[in-house]
């Protein structure tokens, strides 16, 4: 690829996301996404590896259906009430419709079978904007509207999220795999609480930004793509592999460490809104992906293969880790503390 291509596709998708989350109309909101799927496209695929070709063209595939749907869902509210306000969107059927089209978009359950496919076809890097800057624009849409949004169907996708996520995390060997089951189950937790807590699941979002942000940057320094790499990287960087696996830990929601903040104020948000029985669901289903978070935890820092003595002799000429992963780290490890100004807050 050129050079010049890569910075150009950066710019565009940030270009399209400040669009989508700055609009009010439906028309400019579908175009921010429409430049998002069409910047990010040209990443997926600069490998040329077919394994890549193919990513790239289920996730054109399935973007555009959710994009026409987005479409679709506003035009018939425009046609019922008259409004293109994103903030109008009161036709049940459009909301419906809606509420799918995101999911899609997003990759919640029972729509989120691209997902994982897509990430494993990607590079390091651009899984990394896969998982959290893509996730931005759509789900500001369903923030936006989630007044009109139907609360039992929310709640729904949500449990089969965090249930899937964990579920089919278990037995997977590659990191990109892990780690998109790993959104699917956080995207379950902010989908459940969206409608009665819009910041909060917004301040759950920032959170699992930061900490998928820090193990992607630590798997790409590692060049780790399958578990077996992460088991001999530690004689490599053993700092770094300490760390990832305090990160990994934290993105498993275990206290005291930054990720247990956004699960602990959801339980104690739906307790409020009396659904203790969901509550109680999405927490036991916790359990499914800590078990996984907890098997790399284990392979980055406990366990060493038998190996040959070559085999640990690696050529290993980079600098240590960047000052930006250093800062994602200490932020995925040590927010809990903020947790009465956050709680002040929402």
């Amino acid at each position: 690829m050129n050079p010049h291509a890569t910075p150009m596709m950066v710019l565009s998708l940030i270009l399209g996301t400040t669009i989508t989350i700055s609009s009010n109309h439906w028309v400019m909101a579908w175009t921010g996404l429409e430049i998002n799927t069409l910047a990010i496209i040209p990443l997926i695929a600069k490998s040329h590896h077919p394994r890549a070709v193919e990513a790239a063209t289920k996730y054109f595939l399935t973007q555009a259906a959710a994009s026409a749907l987005v479409l679709f869902s506003s035009m018939m509210n425009a046609w019922a009430t008259g409004q293109w306000d994103i903030l109008q969107m009161n036709h049940p059927t459009s909301c419906m419709l809606l509420t799918a089209a995101i999911a899609i978009k997003l990759g919640l359950v029972p729509f989120h079978f691209w997902f994982p496919e897509v990430m494993q076809g990607s590079p390091l890097m651009t899984a990394l904007l896969l998982s959290t800057i893509m996730k931005f624009p759509p789900l500001t849409l369903l923030l936006l509207t989630s007044k009109s949004l139907n609360t039992t169907l929310l709640t729904a996708m949500a449990l089969a999220s965090a249930a899937l996520g964990g579920w089919m995390g278990l037995n997977q060997t590659q990191t990109r795999k892990i780690m998109a089951f790993s959104s699917i189950s956080h995207l379950g937790w902010i989908a459940v609480i969206l409608v009665y807590s819009p910041k909060l699941a917004l301040i759950t979002f920032y959170l699992y930004v930061i900490m998928t942000s820090a193990v992607f940057l630590a798997l790409n320094k590692i060049k780790a793509l399958k578990l077996s790499t992460i088991l001999t990287s530690w004689t490599k960087t053993p700092v770094l592999n300490a760390t990832l696996m305090l990160i990994l830990l934290s993105l498993a929601g275990l206290p005291p460490m930054t990720g247990f903040l956004p699960k602990w104020l959801i339980v104690q948000e739906l307790t409020k809104q009396e659904m203790a029985p969901t509550a109680t669901a999405i927490a036991m289903l916790s359990l499914l992906s800590l078990f996984f978070y907890l098997r790399l935890a284990y392979h980055a820092t406990i366990t060493l293969p038998p190996n040959s003595s070559n085999h640990m002799k690696q050529w290993y000429t980079s600098k240590g880790p960047s000052t930006f992963t250093a800062i994602l780290a200490s932020l995925s490890i040590l927010l809990l503390p903020l947790s009465p100004m956050i709680h002040a807050i929402i």
